[in-house]
């Protein structure tokens, strides 16, 4: 990144088994490129899509994208998704076994890095936490859900339902966010195309901005219906 876009003055350091993360306290010039990057733009026109379902309330959620290899924007904490702009994108970056972000980032910022490592080919990333998911999260005590029978697995799965059953895999909340991304590396294998962390959000991911919409999109709605199955058949 350009010295005249950051200026370092202080960090703060975390390590997980494989990498080590610093938060950095970092002031950013407002004129910084990647408030023109059309997809930044595309990010926002999302965000305000996500928030008018009311999958990101209060300031909730954070989304990011893959700018580089090894970098990408991703959302301030606390900034209502309805009025997400670019210039309430912040960099990070991971390379060299250490990630870094911004002091106005989320500290969940090292989740989306856990992410972007684990799938390579995956350019957005989005947390969200809708109603549904958080209420649905608490009721599952199990540490996945397997979705059988709906058409719309196959937005998922790319196989027909009755091939193949959705897996989600779901994570207790850890208060160490360097454990939970190792956590995630674990049970990559596991996972699709998203994963529920209780109480605390549905993690999803895309090649594109349009591929994790679709994704979101079909989780949100598989875990809808089968709460809705549970609410009708006495299951809860």
């Amino acid at each position: 990144m350009p010295k005249n876009d950051l200026a370092e003055t202080s960090a703060q350091c975390y390590h997980s088994d494989s990498f080590t993360y610093r938060r950095l306290n970092i002031k950013m010039n407002t004129a910084t490129n990647h408030q023109l990057n059309p997809y930044a733009i595309q990010l926002c026109t999302l965000s305000r899509w996500i928030s008018a379902k009311q999958w990101a309330p209060a300031g909730s959620g954070h989304f990011s994208i893959r700018t580089g290899d090894q970098h990408g924007l991703i959302t301030k904490v606390g900034k209502d998704k309805g009025e997400l702009s670019p210039h309430d994108l912040v960099p990070f970056s991971w390379q060299r076994g250490e990630a870094e972000y911004a002091a106005d980032a989320a500290a969940s910022s090292l989740l989306h890095v856990a992410l972007y490592q684990q799938f390579p080919q995956a350019k957005v990333v989005l947390q969200t936490q809708s109603v549904t998911a958080n209420v649905w999260s608490r009721l599952i005590k199990a540490d996945h859900y397997l979705f059988s029978g709906y058409e719309l697995q196959a937005v998922i799965t790319q196989q027909p339902a009755a091939l193949r059953n959705c897996n989600l895999p779901i994570l207790d909340a850890n208060p160490s966010l360097p454990l939970q991304a190792a956590e995630i590396g674990r049970r990559a294998p596991e996972l699709l195309s998203g994963l529920l962390i209780r109480s605390h959000g549905l993690y999803v991911w895309g090649d594109s901005l349009e591929h994790a919409k679709r994704q979101l999109e079909a989780w949100e709605f598989l875990i809808s219906c089968e709460l809705e199955r549970m609410k009708i058949t006495g299951l809860l």
